[in-house]
């Protein structure tokens, strides 16, 4: 009993039935797959596996011990929101009120929830996600502004060219989207391109060509460059405090050389 319990507590074992479990998945993916009775049944057998995965951490660690873990807590959610699909198949009666289409739809989702537990596994994850969140901390009221930009260059875009190009900047949502689109760099110089043809003018066609250039160096280059500027300095931050902590170390150890040397003399 205690091997059956090792199983399940190896984290090589667990990876290799989420691997097989993806693939599965995959497979059931392809439409002409997607009602094939042994893939669902290989993946039910897979929502029972994770939970009974988790009934032996609980005997192992116990509950509350458990639930102390944040990747416990995630794999707990992932296993809750996949035994509606089992719920289905054993009494279909109880979701009679449920269209079936929308069952499935749900379901499916549910399903895919459980291929994010390849997170777990990456190396120093745990380190990553600490540092990405400093970065969205340190980075948040710059891209508050670089959003606010956005809404103030849809607004003005909107007015100014919205009656020429409706499908791009018809109403405020879309301008927004379309100026987003720019802020990106991907594809921005089809906005103009658009509108040439419709100035009435040499002189209103190159009025439009700056402005919309303008709109991508500020957001695009110079905003977008700054967020990302933050991001990558608060991401690497644990490596640079490292590399401090060495150098300080250092700078003592040749200290202690010197003095050393000092007494010698004397």
């Amino acid at each position: 009993m205690r091997g059956f319990y090792k199983f399940f507590l190896d984290d090589k074992f667990i990876l290799s039935a989420i691997a097989i479990n993806a693939f599965i998945i995959t497979l059931a993916s392809f439409p002409h797959l997607s009602q094939n009775q042994l893939l669902h049944h290989i993946d039910h057998f897979f929502i029972w596996f994770f939970l009974v995965e988790m009934l032996v951490k609980w005997r192992e660690l116990g509950i509350k011990n458990y639930f102390k873990d944040k990747w416990n807590q995630f794999d707990f959610f992932l296993v809750v929101v996949s035994l509606p699909t089992i719920l289905l198949n054993l009494a279909p009666d109880l979701f009679s009120f449920i269209p079936q289409t929308s069952l499935l739809l749900v379901f499916r989702l549910f399903r895919l929830l459980r291929l994010f537990r390849f997170i777990r596994f990456i190396p120093n994850m745990t380190h990553i996600l600490k540092g990405i969140g400093r970065a969205f901390k340190a980075s948040l009221f710059v891209v508050i502004g670089l959003l606010f930009l956005n809404f103030m260059f849809a607004l003005f875009t909107c007015h100014l060219y919205g009656h020429l190009a409706p499908e791009q900047f018809g109403d405020p949502l879309r301008s927004l989207y379309s100026i987003f689109q720019m802020f990106t760099v991907e594809g921005w110089y089809e906005m103009p391109s658009a509108l040439d043809d419709k100035m009435s003018s040499v002189y209103s066609m190159w009025a439009m060509r700056v402005y919309f250039v303008s709109i991508v160096f500020i957001g695009g280059i110079l905003g977008m460059s700054l967020v990302n500027a933050i991001f990558v300095d608060e991401m690497t931050m644990d490596n640079n405090d490292a590399l401090e902590e060495k150098v300080d170390a250092l700078q003592e150890q040749i200290a202690e050389l010197k003095n050393l040397l000092i007494q010698k003399e004397k």
